[in-house]
């Protein structure tokens, strides 16, 4: 997902780009200070620990005195969904993998039958 958000933020979802960078730092600062590390930094089930206190909005760090930490936890899962359910082209799902899970069809969009007609299968 992290290519989907990436792509987006310089696009259609640039308008996020403050919360993401402020919203990273304070991820760190949480961190930090529950752990003494950077986030990227703990393994698997500290990490949950800290994305826990976000979600709850209990996260320490001064980002979070000017931002909402739940709100940032919102705003990254629903655009990792966007990216995981959504359509290939804007870069996640790829090959259209969460659409096979879930046993669905590709999906048809107005305007795009006359490349689904010329695409291999």
């Amino acid at each position: 997902m992290v290519n989907y958000i990436d792509r987006q933020l310089l696009g259609h979802l640039k308008r996020h780009q403050k919360a993401y960078r402020e919203g990273l730092i304070g991820v760190d600062q949480t961190s930090q200070a529950l752990n003494g590390m950077r986030f990227a930094e703990l393994p698997p089930e500290k990490q949950l620990v800290v994305l826990a206190a976000l979600e709850k909005n209990e996260a320490p760090g001064d980002v979070w005195k000017r931002r909402s930490p739940k709100v940032f936890f919102d705003l990254v899962v629903n655009h990792t969904m966007q990216g995981y359910y959504g359509d290939p082209r804007h870069g996640g799902n790829r090959e259209g993998a969460s659409w096979k899970m879930l046993g669905l069809p590709y999906p048809p969009i107005r305007g795009r039958q006359q490349y689904d007609l010329a695409r291999p299968s």
